[in-house]
């Protein structure tokens, strides 16, 4: 038999496996740096029951980065923990593990080995009585490719609840799929935006995850920080409370702790506990990002009390803040420059510092992103539309780009925004030419889309008597 056909013999065997390579993980290539240190941070500082797969995981990453023999090393720590943790749960995670050995080695062109780890799964299945030779269908399977899915991004989501909730209809007590499930709904409500009690679906998963396993203060985290955004700050900030009293997976901790004091305006809180987690996660870009956003809060606010005019010591803290907040920001977009919000921030605070030519180019690079979400996209029209006005002086392209805003017809404060700023854009150039037929069309329409539809008849019958008589023919009877 020839190589080819030995070859081809493995790969139908690989193809059949289920482990990190053939679940199909969506990762960008622009994501896999930061990928990868979120994986490290995890290993490091996230206490959990589950690092069997988060070693798996990073095996499967530094074999997309192109370094095998460190793939190799991850498994066998993958492989050690399995053996020292694990051995009285299931086949799963010693299938997953074998089945990424034998990709590994099958992509370094050591065929044998590759066998090795085939057989190696093949005998497991016999003993389970598996229908297939290479897989067996079981819920910790299941959870072991939702926990997979969950840590590759957004575009995962979907799946691995399905994953999850497929593992909780055999076992619905089981605290590492009730965890998972809890976790992947608390991302998924996030990117929904909800707000309202009635739609935080996230909720109720929580609150069993931790009754199943009430020392995890990482899913007590979530908890706090999603009762916070639907206005049950007090009840949120108990579980703030007990996670920080707890000396479990503190670096994880301090962020979440710090994002739930920013947002209720205890900004040096925030900033000491981010200081706290940067030391343990220096590349974090979620930390930076928070970091640069408590800066940020402290310039708006330095310059309200000023009435938006600082002068001497005022002016000196403000700017230097705002050298903080850009230092941050920047290094949030370095470590990961899908970080699409974050450049959002970043080109406020060049505008803050006077740096329009960055601005534009931080608002130019989001702009070619063919996938933003609608709500960022919205965000970005709006932000984009106001350094038209107020920093390039350019009313037309202002209009332009608050149009775009409210065509997004997503219902937000930011589309509600875009139809005020329009309308006051609109409003002057009228004052200048009160004849300006596009002007008055166009705040027909602001008028429309905020309900007064008399005024918008007014000013859409004003636009077309105009346009009609610049159609007529001069000097001539009709």
């Amino acid at each position: 038999m020839s190589v080819n056909a030995d070859e081809d013999q493995v790969r139908a065997k690989l193809e059949q496996l289920r482990c990190h390579f053939t679940w199909n993980l969506l990762i960008e290539d622009t994501v896999l740096s930061d990928l990868e240190n979120r994986v490290f941070n995890e290993i490091e500082f996230l206490d959990n029951n589950f690092n069997v797969g988060i070693h798996n995981l990073l095996a499967y990453v530094k074999h997309l980065n192109g370094h095998n023999k460190e793939a190799l090393e991850s498994l066998k720590e993958a492989e050690d923990l399995m053996q020292a943790e694990h051995a009285d749960q299931s086949d799963a995670i010693e299938l997953v593990t074998w089945g990424n050995y034998a990709w590994l080695y099958y992509h370094m062109d050591r065929l044998e080995d590759a066998q090795i780890y085939l057989d190696k799964v093949e005998n497991t299945c016999k003993k389970r009585a598996s229908p297939s030779c290479y897989s067996i269908e079981c819920p910790e399977m299941d959870c072991k490719e939702g926990w997979a899915l969950l840590k590759c991004g957004g575009e995962n989501y979907e799946r691995a609840k399905a994953c999850f909730e497929k593992a909780l209809k055999v076992d619905p007590e089981n605290p590492e799929f009730s965890t998972g499930y809890a976790i992947v709904v608390y991302r998924l409500d996030v990117i929904n935006k909800t707000s309202h009690v009635g739609e935080a679906f996230c909720l109720e998963p929580l609150k069993r995850a931790i009754r199943l396993n009430p020392k995890d203060v990482y899913v007590k985290c979530l908890l706090a920080v999603k009762l916070q955004k639907i206005r049950q700050e007090a009840e949120g900030e108990k579980y703030i409370e007990e996670a920080l009293a707890n000396m479990s997976s503190q670096a994880y901790v301090y962020r979440y702790a710090a994002m739930f004091y920013r947002k209720k305006g205890s900004i040096d809180k925030a900033l000491q506990l981010l200081k706290k987690a940067l030391q343990a996660t220096p590349s974090s870009a979620l930390v930076h990002h928070q970091m640069g956003l408590c800066y940020r809060s402290q310039v708006y606010k330095l310059s309200k009390a000023t009435k938006w005019q600082p002068r001497g010591q005022d002016r000196e803290n403000i700017d230097r803040i705002t050298k903080l907040a850009i230092s941050h920001l920047e290094f949030a977009v370095e470590q990961k420059p899908t970080f699409d919000i974050a450049y959002l921030h970043l080109a406020e605070m060049y505008i803050q510092a006077g740096s329009y030519r960055k601005a534009e180019d931080a608002y130019q690079k989001l702009l070619r992103v063919k996938s933003l979400e609608e709500e960022t996209m919205q965000e970005l029209y709006f932000r984009y539309g106001r350094f038209q006005e107020f920093q390039r002086k350019s009313e037309v392209d202002a209009i332009i780009y608050y149009l775009k805003a409210i065509k997004i017809e997503k219902p937000s404060s930011v589309r509600d925004r875009s139809i005020s700023s329009l309308e006051k854009v609109v409003l002057r150039k009228l004052q200048r030419n009160a004849v300006d037929i596009e002007s008055l069309s166009i705040l027909g329409f602001t008028y429309k889309l905020k309900g007064e539809m008399n005024k918008a008849l007014e000013y859409y019958e004003r636009a077309l008597r105009l346009a009609a008589n610049f159609e007529s023919p001069v000097g001539h009877a009709p």
